[in-house]
């Protein structure tokens, strides 16, 4: 008798968009496609070189959520909203031809988990209701869409010290473990979770701190927020500590690293949102980076630091010229 149906899933790892993604394509699934599939889940970094090997698509299904497009004869899934999706023209045209497997793309979408809920309902009769507030914080997170920057910097919804945690926590990602939870309850269990409680606090102190460290080195010039805070362990900042210290500003370009790569981090103030003219994703992209029109990064080899670290400024004199 075969066994049950084999679903790896792919998703943007330490990101809350990543795993709500695979939240609901997990629920998704399971719902109206195969109710006694097994998931396994594996979480995606940027980094320099290409993600994919053949041999990671392992499962009878294989999904990647919130993630670039891989060719892959073996991917039967692919859901993804930012612009810098393809890694090479070739990659984009095999998608717009592969018209047998599940691929759905949308850059004007501000989170993936809402393009999924919402191709789900419509092409599959999917009800996504039971993830309502899952859906609307990854919109809010990922689209950067809360009204001052002081509610964004807070930390003080269960949705955003879930957030946090899958970001930030130390040590081998949680987002793996987490992902089943959020697709089966309520944001307000699982921020009570042992895995998450355990983290929590001390990522709160961190995080109360590294606003101390940002106002301290961040450098700013003709609207633009530039710092390097590749010697501390802080990839996983909140983003929008330098528009509360620097409300002025428009853009922000900073340098971080961690043991898997080095990062020069590319953003836009939501708050001056009609300020904004430059395309950061197309500046990144010519860099290997990519991301969204407002808020991109370039990643590079641990070693590569220096380089990130030249790239950085480089990028920081375009946007103050």
């Amino acid at each position: 008798m075969a066994g049950p149906v084999k679903v790896r899933v792919f998703f943007h790892d330490r990101c809350f968009d990543g795993a709500a993604s695979a939240a609901v394509f997990t629920r998704f699934f399971r719902e109206r496609m195969s109710p006694g599939a097994e998931f396994l889940y594996t979480g995606m970094t940027h980094q320099a070189r290409r993600p994919f090997d053949e041999s990671m698509f392992d499962g009878n299904e294989n999904a990647i959520v919130d993630f670039k497009y891989s060719p892959s004869p073996r991917l039967t899934w692919w859901f993804d909203h930012h612009q810098s999706a393809f890694l090479t023209p070739a990659d984009a045209t095999h998608f717009k031809n592969d018209h047998k497997n599940h691929k759905f793309y949308d850059p004007s979408y501000k989170s993936c988990t809402r393009l999924i809920a919402d191709v789900a309902q419509s092409k599959f009769g999917f009800d996504p209701a039971p993830l309502a507030d899952l859906i609307y914080w990854g919109d809010i997170i990922d689209g950067a869409q809360y009204a001052t920057p002081e509610e964004a910097v807070s930390v003080s919804k269960p949705a955003t010290q879930i957030a946090l945690v899958i970001e930030a926590a130390p040590g081998e990602s949680l987002s793996t473990a987490l992902v089943p939870e959020l697709a089966s309850r309520p944001l307000e269990e699982v921020v009570r979770l042992p895995m998450v409680v355990e983290h929590l606090e001390p990522l709160l102190e961190r995080h109360r701190r590294s606003i101390e460290v940002f106002r301290e080195r961040i450098q700013v010039s003709n609207g633009v927020i530039y710092f390097d805070v590749s010697d501390l362990d802080l990839e996983g900042y909140n983003k929008f500590i330098p528009y509360l210290l620097h409300p002025e500003c428009v853009y922000s370009v900073g340098v971080s690293a961690s043991k898997m790569r080095a990062k020069v981090s590319i953003g836009s103030n939501p708050w001056k949102g009609d300020q904004v003219k430059k395309n950061l994703a197309a500046i990144a992209e010519r860099f290997g980076g990519g991301g969204h029109p407002k808020v991109s990064a370039i990643s590079f080899d641990p070693a590569d630091l220096p380089r990130a670290r030249e790239v950085a400024k480089e990028i920081v004199a375009e946007l103050r010229a």
